[in-house]
C-alpha cells in the first residue's frame, strides 16, 4: 500500500473510536487537514529512506494545525514548501481553535526537529533522501481545561483499539518505505515502534523528544543522547555524510573551522555537535 492509502485508512479507523472523560475533545488532522498531509506524503514519502523517525502524536500548534508531523506553521510553509486548505474539527475547544496556516503560535518541538534537519542537511530534498518523519498516532486528545492528554495516559480499554490501528498503520508504512532504521522520537514512540515492528528485519533506535521543557542541547537528534538498539550512543546514521552537509558548513571548513564546523568558537572544544 502507498502511504496515502495507509494514512487515509488509519484516519477513518481512529475516527470511529470513542474516548471518555477526562478526554473531552478529540482532533483528527487526517480528516480536517487532509490536503496538506497528503501533499507531505506525496512530495516527500515516495522514496526509500534509510531512516524513519516516528513521533508520538500531533501537537496542538503543529500537526493539529498543518497536517504535517511536528508541523510548525513557519517551517512547513517556508522550508517544506507545503500549504493547503485546513478545515476544522466538528467540536473545538475554545482555547485550542484550529486556524490552519493562519495559526500564530509556534510549535517548539517542530521548530527544533525540523531546525535540526535544516541545519544539518540544508534542503528538504537532502534530508528526505535519507529520512522520513511520521507520527505513530494521528489524534490529538484534550481535557475540558484544554490540557493536552497524551495517548499513553488513556485507559487500557481505550488504548487497545487505538494502538492496534496505529500498529497496523506503522507496520504498513515501514513496509512501504523499507528503511534500515526506525528511530522513535521519545520513549513512548520508541516503545510503540518496537512492539509494532517486532520481527521485521531492521534496526530500532530512540532519540530524545524535542519537547519545550527540555534544554535544547538535550533535544538535538544528532546529539549525544541518540541511542540505537543495543545501547550504542550517538549513532552515525543521525549524522550527515560530507555530501549531505550544507555548503555553509563546508565553507566553514575551508575558512579553518574545526571538523568542518562553520561556528568553531561555539564548540569550545566540547564537540557536542556529533562530529
Amino acid at each position: 500500500m502507498k502511504l496515502v492509502e495507509i494514512a487515509r485508512a488509519l484516519g477513518r479507523e481512529v475516527d470511529a473510536l470513542a474516548f471518555a472523560p477526562p478526554v473531552a475533545y478529540v482532533y483528527n488532522p487526517l480528516d480536517y487537514a487532509w490536503a496538506p498531509h497528503r501533499a507531505y506524503l506525496e512530495r516527500y514519502g515516495a522514496g526509500r529512506p534509510e531512516v524513519v523517525l516516528v513521533g508520538m502524536n500531533p501537537g496542538p500548534f503543529g500537526m493539529a494545525q498543518t497536517g504535517v508531523p511536528f508541523g510548525d506553521v513557519g517551517v512547513v510553509r517556508d522550508w517544506l514548501r507545503i500549504e493547503g486548505p485546513v478545515g476544522r474539527p466538528a467540536r473545538e475547544h475554545p482555547k485550542r481553535r484550529i486556524a490552519g496556516f493562519g495559526c500564530l503560535r509556534g510549535e517548539v518541538s517542530g521548530q527544533r526537529l525540523w531546525g535540526w534537519a535544516r541545519a544539518t542537511f540544508g534542503t528538504p530534498e537532502r534530508f528526505f533522501a535519507r529520512f522520513f518523519v511520521l507520527n505513530y498516532c494521528p489524534l490529538v486528545f484534550m481535557e475540558a481545561s484544554g490540557r493536552n492528554r497524551t495517548p499513553d495516559k488513556l485507559p487500557r480499554e481505550e488504548r487497545a483499539p487505538l494502538f492496534a490501528a496505529c500498529d497496523r498503520a506503522l507496520r504498513a508504512s515501514v513496509a512501504a518505505l523499507a528503511p534500515r532504521y526506525v528511530v522513535g522520537v521519545g520513549a513512548f514512540a520508541a516503545a510503540r515502534a518496537a512492539d509494532a515492528l517486532a520481527g521485521l528485519d531492521l534496526t530500532l533506535g530512540r532519540a530524545p523528544h524535542p519537547e519545550p521543557g527540555e534544554p535544547e542541547r538535550e533535544s538535538r537528534l544528532g546529539g549525544r543522547d541518540a541511542v540505537c538498539a543495543g545501547g550504542n550512543r550517538r549513532p552515525a546514521l543521525m549524522r550527515p555524510s560530507p555530501a549531505d552537509r550544507p555548503r555553509a558548513t563546508r565553507a566553514g571548513a575551508r575558512a579553518g573551522g574545526r571538523n568542518g564546523c562553520a561556528r568553531p568558537a561555539a564548540c569550545a572544544g566540547r564537540r557536542s555537535c556529533g562530529r
